[in-house]
């Protein structure tokens, strides 16, 4: 029985790890779902969809809820444009807030538990083969939907649901063209060659501790390249 119990003990953690790691990684899957459905339709529709991002308190049930810190919990909805229109100016100077009678919602509102936003820092090392450590390199935060401060300065709004009282209210977007090019909401809407989203697991409402061992880059391309997922 004692070496039974010592055996439980030294192998309880790699349990727990495996755990987080395949949770983390159905989490990436569901994003790039999301993701694939919302720039299919676009193209398909000849319209212009957004993908909003939102993170809440997993420790509470209730979902919506407005508890802090707002971690574990994310949030995504797509919704599309009416009339094939991008609804907004460019350049964006204010924070811009798209009309729900102008768009209809692209499917059910999708959440994922244990799961947090987070920023990760550009890969320094050099395929091949490529792995999260060597994935591209995407060079500004404006590209990146992660922490509390990425994309900094975001320049879009939009609510679930579109008729009545807002339950939530996006600001971290992505935006898909009729044409299947994808950009994260920012003031000036330039394309780049990949954008990306960070996620990480948690353990209730504490993120993984660093190093994260189960980092997540969900990445797309700005002219209509696939969906592509790296982990460790």
């Amino acid at each position: 029985m004692g070496i039974i119990a010592l055996l439980m003990v030294l192998i309880a953690p790699a349990f727990t790890t495996i755990n987080s790691g395949t949770n983390v990684t159905s989490a990436a899957y569901t994003i790039k779902g999301v993701l694939d459905t919302a720039r299919t339709y676009a193209k398909a529709n000849n319209t212009y969809t957004w993908v909003g991002f939102y993170e809440e308190n997993v420790s509470n049930p209730a979902s919506p809820n407005s508890d802090t810190p707002a971690v574990g919990r994310l949030v995504m909805s797509i919704v599309a444009s009416k009339h094939g229109t991008m609804i907004h100016a460019v350049p964006l100077t204010t924070l811009a807030t798209l009309a729900p009678a102008n768009l209809i919602e692209v499917g059910k509102l999708t959440k994922i538990d244990n799961v947090h936003l987070q920023t990760f820092p550009d890969a320094t090392a050099s395929p091949p083969p490529i792995t999260f450590d060597t994935r591209p390199a995407v060079g500004s935060t404006v590209a990146k939907i992660g922490g509390t401060s990425t994309p900094p300065s975001p320049s879009l709004l939009f609510q679930y649901p579109l008729g009545g009282t807002a339950q939530y209210l996006f600001t971290k977007i992505v935006q898909f063209s009729p044409g299947g090019e994808g950009v994260i909401d920012n003031s000036n809407y330039t394309l780049v060659p990949v954008s990306e989203i960070g996620v990480q697991a948690t353990h209730g409402v504490t993120p993984e501790p660093s190093p994260v061992k189960n980092p997540v880059a969900i990445q797309f391309g700005g002219l209509g390249a696939d969906v592509v997922i790296y982990r460790k």
